[in-house]
């Protein structure tokens, strides 16, 4: 079975072992990788232990078991990682991670910050990346304005 992180590698080679504490993650993209695939499988014990101890107590357990449950997960896309290596203490990874829940498709854009501690990787803080906001290219048009469809009426009457 192919693992959800979307490493194309076997799940029981890939992130099995950390999911069920056999092995540590050795870089911050692995630990980020096993993250998400301990979201899809709802594996929240695992999201919280692999939580900083110093920034746990900011981790809502309710909250992030009700988000697992609730999505159907449709994958994992690493755009860009910063150290994080194993001879590194700290790294950032930036994902999309994608779901599907009441509202539709979602996109989940994070930057997030890896810190390495007696030899284990863990999760500090991650910063959501929104959508841009939409720039208009022509100057608005205002309701008593002339419809710029070349109507002659109002924009409010026309296409407003």
């Amino acid at each position: 079975m192919a693992c959800p992180c979307g490493s194309g590698r076997d799940y029981a080679s890939c992130c099995e072992p950390y999911l069920e504490g056999k092995a540590k993650a050795p870089s911050a993209e692995a630990l980020m990788r096993s993250r998400y695939t301990a979201y899809v499988r709802a594996r929240i014990d695992y999201i919280t232990n692999t939580h900083d101890p110093a920034t746990r107590s900011h981790h809502d357990e309710d909250a992030a078991r009700a988000w697992a449950e609730d999505a159907e997960w449709l994958g994992l896309e690493i755009l860009s990682t910063e150290a994080g290596g194993p001879d590194d203490t700290r790294g950032e990874v930036e994902f999309i991670a994608r779901y599907r829940n009441d509202d539709g498709e979602q996109e989940h854009h994070e930057r997030s910050e890896f810190r390495k501690h007696d030899g284990a990787w863990y999760f500090t803080t991650g910063d959501v990346i929104g959508l841009q906001p939409v720039r208009r290219e022509g100057p608005k048009v205002g309701r008593n304005d002339p419809c710029p469809c070349g109507s002659g009426k109002k924009y409010k009457k026309c296409c407003g």
